[in-house]
């Protein structure tokens, strides 16, 4: 199962953001599409990176899509993104 922390130890690793909060909020969904027990399927994550500058909001997600391609292939059902440079 993936945790915050480690979705959390991925991005900033490859983005090293200024700010950065990963909250599992799988709770928000109990009951909907891709929900489990136990949590560990919904996150919303916020980031605050250089690496954004000059990049359209759809590049941006793309960014961190691709950082956590495995995760949501495997166990993320959700990621509600706030990234700005």
């Amino acid at each position: 199962m993936v945790t915050a922390d480690t979705i959390a130890q991925k991005l900033t690793e490859e983005l090293i953001p200024n700010e950065i909060d990963v909250k599992d909020v799988s709770h928000k969904h109990a009951g909907h599409a891709g929900w489990r027990e136990g949590g560990g399927t919904h996150f919303e994550v916020t980031i605050k990176a250089a690496v954004f500058a000059n990049k359209s909001r759809l590049q941006r997600h793309r960014i961190v899509n691709e950082i956590l391609a495995d995760d949501l292939a495997k166990s993320i059902h959700a990621l509600e993104l706030h990234l700005s440079a």
